[in-house]
């Protein structure tokens, strides 16, 4: 029955891997994201001198946007593999090419920094409805208002149950200390 117990959690723990395969789909994803970001940014600077100041603001949050989530995905991936397939070799990294959050990151922290970046990439998002306000329904800007709004309650809330659990976690080594 043990050998059975082992071979069970062996195979638990090497399913691990699979999720390489959706780490690798967001490098795909974040290639493909950067020759979107190209084409918009030859737009804009085709475009610079026809365009009008309100114009050019709309057109820099928009590549503003884009790096925020192409960061997001970074951060995801990055962290996401740090915690729950493999370590990074930090051996073999050099002080150039290593991340400053590189091993810092646990699950929690990755949900409140994703939730901080959803709330500012829908910031943006926003601030471009309101410089295009003619352009929306009173309706619509009321819609995106409330789903902003629920996202910042949420980044707060996610921020407050971690800050709970660091709390209770640091209780409970006392405790057992």
């Amino acid at each position: 029955m043990k050998s059975l117990e082992l071979l069970v959690e062996r195979i638990i723990l090497s399913s691990r891997w699979l999720l390489v395969v959706f780490y690798i789909g967001l490098v795909l994803a974040l290639a493909v994201y950067a020759v979107s970001f190209a084409f918009k940014f030859l737009k804009v600077a085709k475009s610079v001198f026809e365009l009008g100041e309100a114009e050019m603001i709309l057109a820099m949050l928009g590549l503003i946007d884009a790096a925020l989530v192409a960061s997001l995905i970074v951060m995801v991936m990055i962290s996401g593999y740090e915690n729950f397939v493999s370590r990074f070799d930090e051996a073999e990294a050099d002080a150039e090419n290593e991340v400053s959050f590189l091993g810092k990151l646990d699950s929690g922290s990755l949900k409140i920094k994703v939730a901080s970046s959803i709330v500012a990439i829908s910031s943006i998002h926003l601030l471009q409805v309101f410089l295009n306000v003619e352009q929306y329904t009173d309706g619509r800007i009321m819609w995106l208002t409330l789903m902003h709004l629920a996202f910042v309650v949420s980044a707060v809330m996610l921020g407050f149950l971690e800050k709970l659990m660091s709390v209770t976690s640091k209780n409970d080594l006392k405790d057992k200390g």
